[in-house]
């Protein structure tokens, strides 16, 4: 059973929804950049703003009864502008941002928007559910691998596969009903989300491509322009 205690901890560690999939080989890469003192104050306004909005939100309708929000910024140097959404030691949602992020947004509608996403990925259990889904692929393939008398190398890379196809299993669905509900918890915090989503215009599109993990931007933002429309 080395290969179950293998997937254990892989598994424990799949906790990451990320905003911004990586540029493709055509993406013209930007350098990070240092956010100023007013991107800092619009970050903590729109925080202020936007955090109990969620926070309220993830109380009426989550599947988590851990609706404390702690929104924090990941301070590491050089990192790309992106954001994510993961849980502490003790199921806390946490939201992060990189400091690039905060200067890359345009305005603060943009950077509302990318926050209210990253909460709805713990509204929608998220993590959970992508655990779930890796947690069922790695057995199967491992199962499936140690039945066709693979040895113990053989069946370790098949858990490693099935674990990475169960997590992109549904991922695309993932990222849109984030950006569904993102949208309401943007308007409902007095942010525009269409102007929001405009900031899928600012990263690389990841297309339609076989078990990618993002859909394509095109169709994220005539998501947040239907689900607004409705507000």
């Amino acid at each position: 059973m080395r290969w179950f205690l293998l997937l254990s901890v892989m598994i424990g560690l799949a906790g990451c929804v990320t905003t911004a999939p990586a540029p493709g080989p055509d993406a013209v890469a930007r350098a990070p950049q240092s956010p100023g003192a007013s991107d800092i104050q619009r970050f903590r306004s729109v925080v202020s703003r936007v955090e109990p909005v969620a926070e309220g939100f993830c109380r009426s309708r989550a599947r988590s009864s851990n609706c404390d929000f702690r929104i924090v910024l990941d301070d590491r140097e050089g990192l790309q502008p992106n954001a994510y959404q993961t849980l502490d030691k003790n199921g806390r949602p946490i939201l992060a941002f990189t400091r690039s992020l905060l200067a890359d947004v345009q305005n603060a509608d943009q950077l509302a928007f990318v926050m209210s996403h990253e909460a709805a990925h713990h509204i929608a259990g998220h993590i959970p559910r992508q655990q779930q889904n890796a947690m069922a692929g790695a057995i199967l393939m491992g199962g499936l691998a140690s039945l066709s008398g693979a040895n113990s190398a053989g069946i370790e890379a098949a858990v490693n596969m099935g674990a990475g196809v169960g997590a992109r299993r549904y991922s695309k669905d993932f990222e849109l009903e984030a950006d569904a509900i993102g949208t309401v918890i943007a308007h409902e915090s007095g942010y525009d989300p269409v102007l929001g989503a405009e900031y899928f215009m600012r990263i690389a599109d990841p297309g339609d491509t076989f078990l990618g993990t993002h859909p394509r931007n095109a169709d994220r933002i005539e998501t947040v322009r239907r689900v607004a429309a409705g507000l």
